[in-house]
């Protein structure tokens, strides 16, 4: 689902005045260190996993949820990466949304990545050091974020 039922809801109200959102956003690795990216429908850039949280709900389970409705792929929470606010974006319909964005690092357990959702044009694991250049500003910080000081044995089984 592109906009949560409770946005299209407040829209229908304030038409596309700024709204400010709770976010999530998700780097999953797997074990071999390599990155779960999206690339997403509404600007064509990669990404990392992200979403809007619905009223009352956790970010952790969130996270959980936005990883498995975008890309079929089942992950475990880490911890915690950063605690950022995003600039406004204007997105291409005219609405404008700044988001409170809560980062997570989960490693990969199973699935197969696929696109999942029609928020998402493709999904592909990347190494590190080949994520693709036109990955969003927002993402290229919250991996550097989520990357610093990651000890390997987080990833192994």
């Amino acid at each position: 689902m592109p906009v949560p039922e409770f946005v299209t809801a407040m829209r229908r109200h304030i038409g596309h005045a700024p709204l400010w959102l709770s976010g999530v956003s998700v780097v999953v690795r797997d074990d071999d260190g390599r990155l779960l990216l999206t690339r997403r429908a509404d600007n064509g850039k990669w990404a990392v996993v992200s979403g809007v949280l619905e009223p009352g709900e956790e970010p952790g389970p969130a996270a959980l949820r936005e990883v498995r409705e975008e890309t079929g792929v089942d992950a475990e929470l880490v911890r915690i990466t950063s605690v950022d606010v995003t600039g406004p974006i204007t997105y291409p319909n005219g609405d404008v949304a700044q988001y409170l964005d809560v980062c997570f690092l989960a490693r990969y357990l199973g699935g197969a990545a696929s696109v999942s959702d029609d928020e998402n044009l493709e999904v592909a694991w990347f190494t590190p050091d080949a994520v693709p250049p036109d990955l969003t500003s927002s993402s290229r910080l919250r991996l550097e974020k989520a990357l610093q000081d990651v000890p390997e044995a987080w990833f192994q089984r």
